[in-house]
């Protein structure tokens, strides 16, 4: 029997904020890979990995995690404004899915770099010296974001002294505006359609649960979406601290099916889907979270941070399992809730009007600000804005059999 060769497609490994993900240009696709559709799922899942029964990607360039099994596509943009259209997939781990419902917005910082390396960007709008602002239209969503990213020698700058919690190593800084997060965007985005950031007209929800996973049946959840949809309860009314690392969680069976149940119930309500089963198919959105008032605990690197040095502390969980940082979608999220006086991310950090927060993750903290009004007895979003480095691991080819898509 004759054995499919193998291809080769350009390909460029790399890293933003606390993911890393395969980034390709649109036109070095596949023909049949450039729309939409089944074939461009499939080379992704054979790029990635994906699905891997034993969870590890050792047939792929994954790395059988929410924050590394992601693919993205970049194209010079034709909408007025933008320089660069940018597509998301997140890939499943254990099954053969892609999921196109939200943004990452680690990638997205990658993706302002990558648009430069890739020479998708106007030369005359590189600088030779300073800042190149790249204006992005993220697919996904129907959302703009702008990366202002360092420029020395007329290419991206990489290097740095930018500390990121989460990344081992110093980069340089990129910052990110995250603008309109909480507007419907093209896609259908936020508010379930109802123009609003919260789905319901409600900053806090009252869930009736089975009381196998709350006792009483009532669980209370501030159901947003800005960056991405997300759902935050309080640490304590589920018995946590939000002081959590990943073993903690992750190590618990038990846990993460309350988790996913929760996140089904909360899905509903926010008519992301219309039946519990559809769950299980957008495993990406909407994300659950927990939150805590600020306290004295060690990060994941044994490093103990002070109930002074952070506002309050958050816990997330991606694709099943607790991340190891913070998404950088779920970020936008959390500066645009916690804006907002009255939910419980704002009153897990004291209350009142805030533009910023630092929030503690399993990784350490991170600072992200956000200014929201009410207009016309909605409470909207202008801009979200954060801070997060970006670098290219290794580009080349990637190559997959032929036959695989």
């Amino acid at each position: 029997m004759a054995s499919a060769p193998q291809i080769r497609i350009p390909a460029t490994y790399m890293r933003g904020g606390t993911s890393k993900g395969i980034f390709f240009r649109l036109d070095d696709l596949p023909e049949r890979c450039r729309v939409a559709g089944a074939a461009r799922d499939r080379l992704f899942l054979r790029v990635i990995g994906s699905p891997d029964p034993y969870a590890r990607h050792i047939d792929g360039m994954g790395g059988a995690t929410s924050s590394t099994s992601k693919a993205v596509i970049l194209s010079k943009s034709a909408r007025p404004g933008h320089d660069v259209d940018y597509l998301y997939g997140q890939v499943s781990i254990d099954s053969a899915f892609v999921d196109w419902s939200g943004n990452c917005g680690n990638l997205s910082t990658a993706a302002g770099a990558f648009a430069i390396h890739a020479g998708l960007m106007d030369p005359a709008r590189v600088p030779e010296n300073g800042v190149c602002t790249v204006r992005i239209w993220q697919a996904n969503i129907g959302k703009t974001i702008v990366a202002h990213v360092p420029a020395t020698g007329g290419l991206v700058q990489e290097t740095g002294d930018f500390e990121l919690d989460g990344v081992t190593f110093p980069a340089a800084e990129i910052v990110l505006e995250f603008l309109d997060p909480a507007e419907e965007g093209d896609s259908g985005g936020a508010g379930g359609g109802n123009g609003s950031m919260f789905p319901t007209g409600n900053l806090i929800d009252t869930l009736e649960v089975p009381d196998s996973l709350v006792p009483g049946g009532r669980l209370k959840a501030t159901l947003i979406d800005a960056g991405i949809p997300t759902i935050f309860v309080a640490a304590a009314d589920l018995g946590y601290r939000g002081t959590e690392l990943q073993e903690a969680i992750n190590g618990d069976a038990a846990a993460l099916a309350r988790f996913e149940a929760l996140r089904t119930i909360g899905a509903l309500r926010m008519g992301l889907i219309k039946e519990p089963g559809e769950a299980a198919r957008r495993q990406h959105t909407p994300k659950i979270a927990f939150v805590a008032p600020p306290a004295d605990h060690v990060v994941s690197s044994g490093r103990t941070v002070g109930a002074g040095e952070v506002d309050l502390l958050v816990r997330a969980l991606s694709m099943g399992k607790l991340h190891h940082a913070m998404m950088g979608t779920a970020s936008v999220a959390i500066a645009a809730a916690a804006a907002v006086p009255g939910t419980l991310v704002n009153l897990a950090a004291g209350g009142g009007a805030r533009t910023a927060v630092r929030f503690g993750h399993p990784s350490g903290s991170l600072r992200v600000g956000a200014e929201a009004v009410p207009v016309d007895g909605r409470w909207t979003v202008t801009k979200a804005v954060m801070s997060r480095s970006a670098r290219i691991l290794m580009e080349g080819w990637v190559r997959v059999p032929a036959d695989s898509f």
